[in-house]
């Protein structure tokens, strides 16, 4: 069953689902056979980034799933993102080429900032460190990196652009010069932490939502033992909603976000979960079933990376 599409500001169609890749390059093997099974299963959305290190294993089974007649390349949607070493305008469309190769592919759908923050290094050090391991942040201005970004859509690298875990502000700034507009913004969103404010902001300006670690990130490998429990996977709540539909917590979880309007992008290698993840389009929830897991909020982020918090444009020091 392949997940429904709605259509961006720029008129370009997006899948509603996609499947996360994060983490997956530890064993390129594992997430090449994620993709073709996902394929298979319906996915035609398949959210990457260059800093996880697994582009060119995206991309084989990409191009396999193509050359078997399975899905065609206009059918897929391929997001990638420019990573924080990369901020320089200059270094923006080389960038952006060197994913659109890793892919082996003519152009990726969708290109993101993966962060506001600048970092100093280079190809050969994406997390360049101090000797007390503090990152060495960057001054480059994201609104020169937007128009290297700009660049990308002109030269045909990339469909469209975006941000990517931008607070309200930084949205703002680069709309003010944009002359090509994101048509997205993809941040953290689950029930412990909706972001309905930021949500209402960017929809009012034509940017739609991609909602990363939809299920609060139960497996990140920072949490601290002594950590509340952010995932909502086991409340009450989600539980009795799963009894009511015959679905697992996560395909609730899964067709919360989609009916509140973001496109979750969960991660998965198991040919069970990617299967059962697609299968949500078959129900939907009640206002009132939405209202319950809305007052599961609690503001709860999970990707805030410690490292980043003395840059001058991390985006987590106001309210969204």
């Amino acid at each position: 069953m392949a997940a429904p599409t709605i259509t961006l500001s720029n008129v370009q169609k997006i899948p509603v689902l996609g499947l996360g890749t994060w983490q997956g390059g530890d064993d390129p093997s594992s997430v090449e056979q994620a993709i073709r099974d996902a394929v298979d299963a319906g996915y035609r959305h398949f959210d990457c980034a260059f800093i996880y290190g697994n582009e060119k294993e995206i991309g084989k089974a990409i191009r396999e799933k193509i050359d078997e007649g399975v899905v065609k390349r206009e059918d897929l949607f391929i997001t990638t993102k420019l990573w924080n070493v990369f901020h320089k305008r200059e270094d923006v469309v080389p960038a952006c080429i060197k994913s659109v190769k890793n892919f082996g592919l003519d152009y990726v759908d969708l290109y993101l900032v993966h962060w506001p923050m600048a970092f100093t290094g280079n190809a050969d050090c994406l997390w360049p460190v101090d000797k007390d391991g503090n990152p060495l942040c960057g001054d480059e201005d994201y609104l020169d990196t937007w128009r290297g970004m700009e660049e990308c859509v002109k030269l045909g690298l990339t469909k469209s652009i975006g941000l990517s875990n931008f607070n309200s502000q930084q949205i703002q700034r680069v709309l003010s010069v944009a002359t090509i507009k994101p048509v997205m913004n993809q941040i953290e969103c689950h029930p412990r932490l909706n972001q309905k404010k930021l949500q209402k902001f960017c929809a009012e300006r034509g940017i739609a939502i991609t909602a990363y670690s939809p299920f609060g990130s139960p497996l990140r490998p920072w949490a601290k033992p002594d950590e509340p429990q952010v995932s909502a996977l086991e409340s009450p709540e989600i539980l009795k909603l799963g009894k009511k539909y015959g679905k697992t917590p996560a395909q609730i979880i899964l067709r919360y976000l989609i009916d509140i309007g973001t496109i979750p992008i969960p991660k998965s290698s198991s040919k069970e979960r990617i299967e059962q993840n697609i299968s949500i389009f078959d129900f939907k929830l009640t206002p009132e079933e939405i209202a319950s897991i809305d007052a599961l909020d609690r503001g709860m982020r999970v990707v805030a990376p410690e490292l980043f918090m003395k840059h001058k444009d991390y985006p987590f020091n106001i309210e969204f």
